[in-house]
C-alpha cells in the first residue's frame, strides 16, 4: 500500500515542518532587518538628544561611550581634532558605512557637533543573541512538537493501516478472514475502535464467506436439479416424435413442448450464468448472429397467429461472435416476445448490422416514465399482460455481463426500437 495513511501523514508533517520553518525564518529575517535598519537609527537619535539635553544643563557632561559605540563632541567653532577623518567629513544625519562595518550618526546643534559610531560586528552579535538564537530555538521547538505529533498520529493510524492491508489482500472468492480473528490481532490494535472495526470486518467476512458458499452450492445444485427434468421432457418428446399416427393437433402440441423445453433450457443457462461470479467465464463458442436470430424468429411465429403483423429479418451484415450462443438467444428471444405481445398490427423488423441487432415494432410503445423503468425487475406497465416482468431485466443483466449494452427507444402509439450493441 504505497499510498497508505502512514505515508500520507509523514508527508503532511514534513510539509508542515517545512512551511512553519520557512515562516519562522522569514519572520526572523524581517525582525533582524528591522532592527538593523531602524533600531540603531532610533537608538543613536535618542542618544544624541539625551547628550545635548544633559550638555545644556552641565557643560562638562562627558561624551557618551559604550561597549558597542564610540562618541566624539566638537564644540562650535573648533576643529574636529581626534575625530577620524572618514567620520569628521560626514554631513549631519545617519550614515551606514558598510565598508568599515560602522553605522555613524552626525548630530549638529548650535553648541557643537556630536559624532556617534556604532560597531556593526557587535550589533550583529547582538542580533544573533536577540533574534537568531530565538529563531533557532523556535525551529527546534517546532521540530520537537512535530516529531511528537507524528509519533502519536502514526500510533493511532497504524491499526487502521494494518486493517486496510488485510482487507485489500482478500480474495473475493476466498477471503482470509482468519487474519482478523480476535486471537490473531497484533498487540498494537489495542482495545478501542480499531479492534471493534476488526471484529466487525471479521463478522462481515464470515457472512460473505457463507454467502459465497451458498451461491456456489446453489449454482451446482440448480444446474443439476433443473436440467434433469428438462432432459426427461426432451427425451420423451423426441421418442414421441418417432411415433406414427399423431394427429395434426398432437404434432403441433409436440412441437410446442419441444420449443418450450429448449426455451426453458436457454433460460436456465442464462440464470446460471448470471449467478456465477464475474471472473468465471462460461463456455464460449463461435457462432453466427444471423443463425441465432433466425431460430428465435421461428420460435415466436406462433405468438403472431391471428394477428395482422408481418415479422421479417433484414440482414445488412453477417456478424459472428465468440461467446455463449444461448445468452444471445435468450436476449433476442425476450425482445422478440415483447414485440409480438405488444404489437397488434403492422410489422416487426429484426435488423442485423455488423455491430448490432435491433428489433423494431409498430406496437403500443412506451411513455417516458415507463421507458425509465422498463429494465426494473417485476415492473409491468400493463398489469393485465402476461409474464412476470423479468424479461427486459434479464436482457439488460446479460448484456452488461458480456459487454452487449441494450438500448431502448420508444414513442407512445408508434412502437419501440430495442438494440443490442456488440462492443468489440
Amino acid at each position: 500500500m504505497p499510498q497508505g495513511l502512514p505515508r500520507k501523514i509523514r508527508v503532511a508533517f514534513l510539509l508542515q515542518v517545512v512551511m512553519v520553518s520557512l515562516a519562522v525564518i522569514a519572520a526572523g529575517w524581517l525582525v533582524s532587518l528591522v532592527i538593523q535598519m531602524g533600531f540603531v537609527r532610533k537608538l543613536s537619535e535618542s542618544e544624541a538628544s539625551n547628550f545635548f539635553a544633559r550638555r545644556a544643563v552641565d557643560s562638562d557632561y562627558d561624551v557618551p561611550h559604550g561597549r558597542n559605540f564610540d562618541g566624539w563632541f566638537v564644540p562650535a567653532g573648533q576643529a574636529a581634532t581626534g575625530v577620524p577623518a572618514y567620520i569628521a567629513t560626514l554631513s549631519p544625519g545617519f550614515h551606514p558605512m558598510d565598508e568599515r562595518a560602522l553605522q555613524v550618526r552626525v548630530e549638529k546643534r548650535p553648541s557643537g557637533t556630536l559624532y556617534l559610531a556604532y560597531d556593526q560586528d557587535r550589533i550583529d552579535r547582538l542580533m544573533f543573541a536577540f533574534a537568531v538564537l530565538p529563531i533557532v530555538m523556535g525551529l527546534l521547538a517546532v521540530l520537537a512538537v512535530s516529531a511528537l505529533s507524528y509519533r502519536v498520529s502514526k500510533r493511532l493510524v497504524t491499526p487502521v493501516n494494518w486493517l486496510a492491508r488485510q482487507v485489500a489482500g482478500w480474495d473475493p472468492r476466498a477471503p482470509d478472514i482468519d487474519a482478523l480473528a480476535p486471537h490473531r490481532l497484533p498487540p498494537d490494535i489495542g482495545s478501542g475502535e480499531a479492534r471493534q472495526l476488526a471484529q466487525a470486518l471479521h463478522r462481515l467476512g464470515e457472512r460473505v464467506e457463507a454467502f459465497v458458499t451458498r451461491e456456489r452450492n446453489f449454482t451446482r445444485d440448480a444446474s443439476h436439479e433443473l436440467r434433469t427434468p428438462l432432459t426427461v421432457i426432451r427425451v420423451a418428446a423426441d421418442l414421441l416424435e418417432t411415433e406414427h399416427g399423431l394427429s395434426s393437433r398432437g404434432e403441433r402440441s409436440l412441437r410446442r413442448i419441444q420449443s418450450a423445453s429448449r426455451d426453458m433450457e436457454a433460460v436456465i443457462d442464462a440464470f446460471l450464468i448470471l449467478a456465477r461470479e464475474g471472473d468465471i467465464e462460461p463456455p464460449r463458442e463461435h457462432f453466427s448472429v444471423a443463425d441465432i436470430v433466425d431460430e428465435e424468429v421461428d420460435k415466436v411465429q406462433p405468438l403472431l397467429d391471428g394477428k395482422p403483423v408481418h415479422l421479417h429479418v433484414v440482414k445488412h451484415a453477417e456478424p459472428e461472435l465468440h461467446a455463449p450462443s444461448r445468452v444471445l438467444a435468450v436476449m433476442v428471444g425476450n425482445l422478440l416476445s415483447n414485440a409480438c405481445q405488444y404489437t397488434d398490427s403492422g410489422d416487426i423488423e429484426v435488423r442485423i448490422e455488423n455491430d448490432r441487432v435491433s428489433v423494431r415494432d409498430t406496437g403500443i410503445g412506451m411513455s417516458r416514465e415507463t421507458l425509465q423503468r422498463a429494465f426494473d425487475p417485476f415492473y409491468r406497465a400493463d398489469q393485465d399482460a402476461g409474464g412476470m416482468g423479468l424479461g427486459l431485466s434479464v436482457v439488460r443483466r446479460l448484456g452488461e455481463r458480456f459487454g452487449w449494452p441494450v438500448v431502448l427507444e420508444s414513442v407512445p402509439g408508434s412502437g419501440t426500437l430495442a438494440t443490442i450493441q456488440f462492443v468489440r
